[in-house]
């Protein structure tokens, strides 16, 4: 038996194990290992305990290994509990079936359990909403690197850093990481890049760091951030226990420095749009919960609906403008904002209550996250057959059991905007092929933006539409699309919407940012290239100036 293993105490009586196995049925408190070596843990949601006789798991977010399971592997369950890390002995599955789009599995209650408490390998993760800013600095010429801290232990910490930063990490010597929490507290240390991957789709890397030449001060610091972190994301998870208060790390601190993040490197064509990068970010770090197996965090949803709408209520133009400038974002990130940013605008015309207005806003921008927890490369195919196809379409039912913590959205909206924002007048869309009659309006109007917004995107099937071509093909399809909502979306966004590249007589191109009351440009700012808005766009034009350049004489479809 290793020194690791002697460390662990055995847990046998019934209450103690019905406690512990509790903190594995919160979102993101378990983990299925297969006991075997090289084996890694991978996210599952205990949804059930009938104690002396079975667990229930959900294992919809690693689905790919139902058949291993079935095959009689032997896995463990491991987790967390307060300052304990705990595990099951080996398991196997007694069953694995589908239920409401959800991959469930039974397996024998345990016989007892095993607790760890070191606090070396203790390891405090950062809720969604906490930011930890960290700063990388490496000997020499090269400046610092901003990232963001993932997790913390006495040993060691996750950063996420920019793609960029990966040759960095290559580094045979030990790298300064100075971590900056919300109240101005600072704290450097130096740490051996262990492992890093990337994703180029979010245009990222986390890395993991192993802390060296730590002194007795320093590991009392840690310790202490570590706590702190813990009880903080303890906090956030039980907002209604008034009796947990607020860690003072976590405080804003107004004197305190600009906030240090991985986003803050990232050039934005618009003062907008970096404020819009901070929802996109929430969502971002969001999607990334949900492929951890964990559920829609309803607080911060909350926070960034608000944010969204303050956003809209300050400059409707340039944030409508702002949601063509995320091109650093997660597809499934910029197409949700773009349909919440345009689904509020259209919305709020009427006389809608700032509530539902929220709801909308909320549920516009994670309608597709779902899309997240399918099988890798399926977004990727230029083209599906049946199976595949029906695949794609669970997406909806994928994402809905995630919503359950979010008891403020009005499930009528949760309706329209998640659930149905895929189906046709015809009943030929999805999941359910509601048609006519049973599609309300807003789930009218939901799916008349959310096909327009697709349709000015890359997919893999195809290049972006020209607006021109997007609406003639929702006018041509009235048995799919409602022409009221189309007629109605055409006639307020216009024939040049906000956002469209525009070529003008003599060659020049330019955004549009803002319209008149006609829908005719207002005012346009110059760029030499043909792709998202970036921070080197050109000259504002308005008024004499943008007159003189005449009417634009084409739409230029660019993907953002």
């Amino acid at each position: 038996m290793t020194d690791a293993q002697e460390q662990y105490n055995r847990v046998t009586a019934p209450a103690d194990m019905e406690a512990l196995l509790e903190s594995l049925s919160q979102p993101g408190g378990a983990s299925l290992q297969f006991d075997a070596d090289g084996s890694k843990p991978m996210p599952v949601l205990v949804t059930e305990q009938v104690p002396g006789e079975h667990l229930t798991l959900d294992i919809s977010a690693i689905r790919e290994v139902a058949g291993e399971l079935r095959r009689g592997a032997e896995f463990r369950l491991l987790g967390q509990s307060r300052d304990q890390i705990l595990r099951t002995p080996p398991l196997a599955m007694e069953a694995c079936h589908e239920a409401g789009g959800r991959m469930l599995c039974r397996c024998p209650y345990p016989t007892s359990l095993e607790v760890l408490q070191r606090r070396e390998s203790f390891r405090a993760r950062l809720r969604l909403g906490m930011e930890v800013g960290a700063i990388l600095r490496v000997s020499g010429d090269e400046p610092p690197v901003q990232g963001d801290l993932k997790d913390l232990s006495l040993e060691g910490c996750q950063l996420e850093l920019p793609l960029a930063a990966a040759s960095r990490l290559a580094s045979p010597l030990p790298l300064e990481i100075e971590l900056c929490f919300p109240n101005g507290t600072r704290f450097v240390v130096r740490g051996n890049p262990r492992h890093h991957v990337t994703d180029a789709e979010r245009q990222s890397v986390r890395a993991g760091f192993q802390f060296a030449g730590t002194s007795g001060d320093q590991e009392r610091q840690l310790w202490h951030f570590v706590r702190e972190i813990e009880r903080e994301a303890a906090r956030q998870a039980n907002v209604t226990d008034v009796s947990l208060l607020p860690s003072l790390l976590f405080q804003n601190d107004a004197a305190a420095q600009a906030p240090v993040s991985r986003r803050n490197v990232q050039p934005y064509a618009t003062p907008m749009a970096r404020r819009l990068a901070r929802v996109a970010g929430y969502l971002d770090a969001q999607l990334l919960e949900l492929q951890e197996g964990r559920s829609l965090d309803s607080v911060q949803l909350s926070r960034h609906a608000d944010r969204l709408l303050a956003l809209h209520d300050e400059d409707r133009e340039a944030l409508l403008f702002a949601t063509r400038c995320l091109r650093h974002e997660p597809l499934l990130v910029r197409h949700g904002l773009g349909v919440a940013v345009h689904l509020l605008d259209l919305a709020a015309v009427g006389s809608m209550p700032r509530d539902v207005r929220k709801a909308l806003v909320a549920c516009a921008m994670v309608h597709d996250l779902g899309k997240a927890l399918l099988p890798e490369g399926l977004l990727e195919a230029t083209a599906l057959d049946d199976d595949q196809r029906a695949e794609l379409q669970t997406h909806v039912a994928l994402l809905t059991p995630r919503l359950t913590h979010c008891q403020w959205l009005a499930a009528s909206v949760v309706e329209a905007v998640v659930v149905r924002i895929n189906e046709r007048l015809d009943g030929s869309g999805y999941p359910e092929g509601v048609a006519g009659e049973g599609l309300g309006e807003l789930a009218r109007l939901a799916a008349v933006v959310d096909a327009l917004e697709a349709m000015r995107r890359d997919r893999a099937d195809r290049p972006a539409w020209r607006v021109a071509e997007a609406y003639r093909h929702l006018l041509s399809h009235p048995e799919r699309f409602d022409q009221r909502w189309v007629k109605r979306y055409i006639k307020y966004f216009g024939l040049l919407p906000i956002g469209s590249l525009v070529r003008f007589p003599g060659g020049e191109l330019g955004w549009v940012q803002r319209l008149d009351g006609q829908g005719r440009p207002v005012q346009v700012q110059l760029t030499d290239t043909i792709e998202p808005p970036g921070e080197a766009l050109g000259e504002v034009l308005r008024g004499e100036r943008l007159a003189a350049l005449g009417s634009p004489v084409e739409e230029i479809p660019v993907s953002v």
